[in-house]
């Protein structure tokens, strides 16, 4: 088994998307049912077109790990250990598997549209799954609760993001060559 060590360029790629996980994540406007509306998965996902798979998701690792220990990067200038037993916890916990499967799929499919489509919404499946399973665990909800507080409100706004993320991610790829999975 061949060790893939990260570069110095690696490191700083990867610091760089954190820190626009963390400024993404202020862009918040708080819904009715609890769960606010964020640029969280905007960044998540431009991040895992730039980076990569495994980049990609250590970069939203190093984004929950700031918050974890306090640093206030979460939606609403917030941070601590407790956002992650939340309501809202398991949108956190999803962001790793969120930025991997997109990022695979750009990595893989970056030259075959619906492939990398399907990844993309793998992805994005992933992070609601995970984000209603907990919603319900921690609320006592039933999933249908869940999906309506959780999902619903934000479908449209979520294509919207996908997209738009998808599209700048690869167009910034093609203007810096060696960005992330050289």
């Amino acid at each position: 088994m061949e060790k893939t060590k990260l570069s110095i360029q690696d490191l700083t790629l990867i610091a760089l998307c954190t820190a626009i996980i963390a400024i993404m994540a202020q862009l918040s406007i708080p819904m009715p049912m609890g769960v606010p509306m964020t640029m969280q998965t905007f960044a998540i996902t431009l991040v895992a077109v730039l980076l990569g798979a495994k980049k990609g998701a250590f970069a939203a690792l190093a984004y929950l790990l700031l918050g974890a220990v306090g640093a206030p990067v979460f939606a609403g200038f917030t941070g601590g250990i407790q956002y992650f037993v939340d309501p809202t916890g398991g949108f956190l916990w999803s962001f790793p598997l969120m930025a991997y499967a997109i990022g695979y799929g750009a990595e893989q499919f970056h030259h075959s549209r619906w492939s990398y489509v399907f990844w993309l919404t793998f992805g994005t499946a992933l992070n609601y799954v995970v984000g209603v399973l907990f919603f319900c665990l921690i609320t006592a909800s039933s999933p249908a609760a869940g999906i309506a507080a959780c999902v619903l409100p934000f479908l449209p706004t979520a294509v919207i993001k996908a997209v738009l993320a998808s599209v700048m991610g690869f167009k910034i790829r093609e203007r810096l060559v060696h960005l992330a999975w050289s």
